[in-house]
């Protein structure tokens, strides 16, 4: 298994484990550290499709990092204590949104590799 399968694998595996943890809060310092690095990771991925080459793989290999670390932080978040029912919707809300956007640089990632494998009719959008 090469390691854009093993990171698909890992990150729909944690989305799994995530969703029965998620019944617990709001939008916290936790979320917040996740937003910023979900959003450097985002700016990363966007160089390495501009770029071409061995540096395109450099920051493709980084966006991966990048993406681990966050799926880490993830798995890790759980709501603060004492939490009425509607924050903790609110938490639930937002970690299932970052979930989302994971999701997609993920899936753009992998749309990246395929092109860059050119298996036909792979990768295109």
């Amino acid at each position: 298994m090469n390691m854009i399968t093993k990171l698909f694998v890992a990150s729909l595996a944690a989305v799994a484990l995530v969703l029965p943890l998620a019944s617990m809060a709001g939008p916290d310092s936790n979320q917040q550290a996740v937003i910023q690095k979900i959003q450097q990771a985002k700016k990363e991925l966007a160089a390495a499709q501009a770029a071409a080459g061995p540096e395109r793989q450099k920051r493709m290999e980084a966006h991966m990092k990048m993406m681990d670390e966050v799926m880490a932080q993830m798995q890790k978040a759980k709501p603060g204590t004492g939490m009425t029912p509607e924050q903790m919707r609110e938490w639930i809300d937002e970690h299932l949104k970052l979930m989302n956007e994971m999701m997609g640089q993920m899936m753009d990632e992998h749309h990246m590799m395929m092109q860059g494998m050119s298996m036909p009719g792979m990768g295109k959008k």
